[in-house]
């Protein structure tokens, strides 16, 4: 069930393991565990749609996050007092907010 698998991440249960040699990777879901498995075997079935841009992804999200690179879209943006940083990307910000903390 849904309320099994979630309960999971509150345990820190991750039932769901690699098989791939030497990689120690667990998951708590078994889907978690597929998208893993993509990247042993280089797998981005996700491709962007931009003529002439070649990227592609292992997820649904890689994708989804890509394309705002081609877009004005900056949907993350700093919320320190008189900061008007935006960025198209969740990392970007993240370490931009660095930048006020020293």
């Amino acid at each position: 069930s849904h309320l099994k698998v979630h309960t999971r991440t509150h345990r820190g249960e991750r039932p769901n393991a690699c098989d791939e040699p030497e990689c120690d990777y667990r998951a708590t879901q078994v889907s978690d565990l597929k998208v893993h498995k993509r990247t042993h075997r280089g797998e981005r079935p996700y491709a962007c749609d931009k003529v002439g841009c070649e990227y592609r992804g292992s997820r649904t999200y890689d994708i989804t996050a890509h394309k705002r690179s081609h877009s004005e879209e900056r949907a993350f943006a700093c919320d320190a007092p008189g900061c008007e940083y935006r960025s198209s990307a969740a990392g970007s910000l993240k370490a931009h907010k660095r930048t006020h903390s020293g």
